[in-house]
C-alpha cells in the first residue's frame, strides 16, 4: 500500500490563527495609533523637565511631585468626586425609573422603542446649547424664580439655583442620564418575564420582585452606566466652569490652564494621575460585578 503524501501547507490550526489575526489586525492598528501612541506620548512628556516655558527631554519626577503634593489638586479631586457622586445618584434613580417604565409598563415593544428613541432627541443638539438652556431657567430673574414668586411661595429669588453645585449637578444629569438609561434598558429587556410569574406564585410582593429579581439581573447595566457617568463627569471642565459661575473648578480645567501657559509636562503629569485614578475607579466598580459573565449569562 502506497504511503500517503501530505501536501505542503499550513495546518488547520495555523490557518485559523492567521484568519483570527487578520480580523483583529485592523482594530489593533486603530487602537495603537489613536490610543496607545497618544498615551505613550503623554506619559513620556509627563517626566520631562521644563524651564522658562521650554520642554527639556530629561527624566524627572518633579511634575508628579508637584501635582500630588498640591492642596489645589486635592481640593479639585474632592470637588469632582462630590459632583460625580451626586450626579451618579440622580442619574441612577432617573435612568432606572425610565428604563423600568419603558420595559415593564409599556406593553407595545414598538412603542417602548419609540419612546426610548425619543429620549435621544435632546442629543441631536450640542451639549453646550443644552447646558446654556438652563441659564434663563435657573437665574435670579429666571422662569423658575419668577413662577415661585408669582405663586407666593417665596418672597425673593432663590440664590442656590444658579452658579452653585446644584446648577452643575442639574446640567450633568441633563447631559448624562441617557448614558445610564441605555445599558439599564438593554439589561432589563433581556429579563425573562416568566421569572415575574414565578416570583408572584412564590408570594413575593412587587417591591420584593424588584429587589430580588430585577435588581440582580440588571447589575451589568447599572455598572456600565455608572462607568459612563462617572468618567464623563470626572473628565469634564466646561460645565463646571460655566454653571458654577467660576466658584468651582475641575481637574481638567487645571490641565487646560497649564496648557494655556505652555506647561506641557505638568499638564501631562496631571493627565496621567487622572487616568490612573479613573482606571482604579473603573476597576473597583468592575470588581463588584463581572460584566462579561453577566452579559453572557443574559443572552
Amino acid at each position: 500500500m502506497a504511503a500517503t503524501v501530505r501536501k505542503p501547507g499550513l495546518s488547520p490550526i495555523m490557518s485559523a490563527r492567521l484568519k483570527s489575526f487578520a480580523l483583529v489586525l485592523p482594530l489593533a492598528l486603530v487602537l495603537l495609533v489613536f490610543v496607545v501612541v497618544p498615551l505613550a506620548v503623554v506619559l513620556a512628556v509627563s517626566v520631562f523637565r521644563y524651564d522658562n516655558f521650554e520642554v527639556i527631554p530629561a527624566f524627572t519626577f518633579e511634575n508628579y511631585q508637584s501635582v500630588l503634593s498640591s492642596h489645589l489638586t486635592l481640593s479639585l479631586y474632592l470637588t469632582m468626586l462630590k459632583l460625580a457622586a451626586m450626579t451618579w445618584i440622580c442619574t441612577l434613580l432617573i435612568g432606572y425609573s425610565v428604563a423600568a417604565f419603558l420595559v415593564f409598563h409599556v406593553r407595545s415593544r414598538l412603542v417602548a422603542i419609540g419612546l426610548f428613541l425619543l429620549c435621544t432627541v435632546p442629543f441631536w443638539t450640542s451639549n453646550v446649547i443644552r447646558m446654556i438652556s438652563w441659564l434663563p431657567l435657573l437665574g435670579k430673574q429666571g422662569v423658575i424664580n419668577q413662577a415661585l414668586m408669582a405663586s407666593g411661595l417665596i418672597q425673593e429669588p432663590l440664590q442656590f439655583l444658579l452658579f452653585s453645585d446644584f446648577s452643575v449637578v442639574v446640567s450633568y444629569v441633563h447631559l448624562f442620564t441617557i448614558f445610564m438609561i441605555v445599558p439599564i434598558f438593554n439589561a432589563m429587556s433581556r429579563i425573562d418575564r416568566s421569572l415575574f410569574e414565578a416570583a408572584h406564585d412564590a408570594g413575593a410582593a412587587r417591591w420584593q420582585t424588584v429587589l430580588w429579581v430585577v435588581l440582580p439581573l440588571t447589575k451589568s447595566g447599572i455598572v456600565l452606566g455608572s462607568i459612563f457617568v462617572v468618567t464623563l463627569v470626572m473628565g469634564d471642565f466646561y460645565v463646571v466652569k460655566v454653571m458654577s459661575g467660576g466658584t468651582d473648578a475641575s481637574v481638567v480645567s487645571a490641565m487646560y490652564d497649564d496648557i494655556s501657559t505652555l506647561l506641557f509636562p505638568h499638564a501631562a503629569a496631571s493627565a496621567a494621575v487622572l487616568m490612573i485614578i479613573l482606571t482604579a475607579m473603573v476597576a473597583a466598580i468592575l470588581r463588584l460585578v463581572d460584566v462579561r459573565k453577566e452579559l453572557v449569562s443574559g443572552r
